[in-house]
């Protein structure tokens, strides 16, 4: 079928790592390369994967407390490239973009911060710039990127896996692609609701 698309590249970066062991060894035995950032991509090297840090790949460090990490033209573009548009794959090369096929991603926690009584401060911190954007850009090139926007979808994804590789339908992409808004939706209002509280 002309909608399968193969996931070669993984972009990786979570802050809940439970339940992501799984979803990384089936991945690694599809062949699935991965890219990260922190302390998930020490975490993914501490199960034996081999793992490209996203400052390798964008030639910058993790900058301003880490409040700047994959915000860079090389991961979004890397994201965000039409496969099948020639103006965009010549733009790739000539920028040295990665396609990067799945990404997987959570949120800062938010709610349970502010649930927690943490200073104003502490719950500011815990606004997600990075995460939400990757969100955003993978949910919309779904015609060509697998987006999971939190730890729900694992099981989604592997079993995907499990019962045809790494490779995904258009209607499975944009399946994940509407979880994907509804996260997005959701931490956009819990975050709206605690400024107007």
């Amino acid at each position: 079928m002309a909608d399968k698309k193969q996931i070669k590249t993984a972009l990786v970066s979570v802050f809940h790592k439970d339940g992501l062991d799984e979803l990384l060894k089936k991945l690694n035995e599809e062949g699935v390369k991965f890219l990260s950032t922190g302390g998930t991509q020490k975490f993914i090297e501490s199960l034996g994967y081999e793992c490209q840090k996203v400052e390798d790949v964008t030639t910058y460090p993790s900058i301003l407390g880490g409040r700047v990490k994959t915000l860079h033209p090389k991961v979004f573009g890397g994201i965000l490239g039409r496969r099948e548009n020639d103006g965009d794959k010549e733009q790739m090369a000539q920028y040295e973009i990665p396609e990067i096929d799945l990404v997987i991603v959570d949120l800062y926690p938010f709610e349970d911060t502010v649930a927690s009584g943490a200073s104003e401060a502490d719950i500011i911190e815990k606004i997600d710039i990075g995460g939400i954007s990757l969100i955003r850009a993978g949910a919309k090139n779904f015609n060509d990127v697998v987006i999971v926007p939190s730890k729900a979808e694992y099981g989604v994804l592997l079993d995907i896996l499990n019962k045809q590789g790494a490779e995904t339908t258009l209607a499975q992409r944009k399946d994940f692609a509407a979880r994907a808004f509804g996260v997005s939706s959701h931490y956009d209002t819990a975050i709206h609701g605690w400024f107007v509280r």
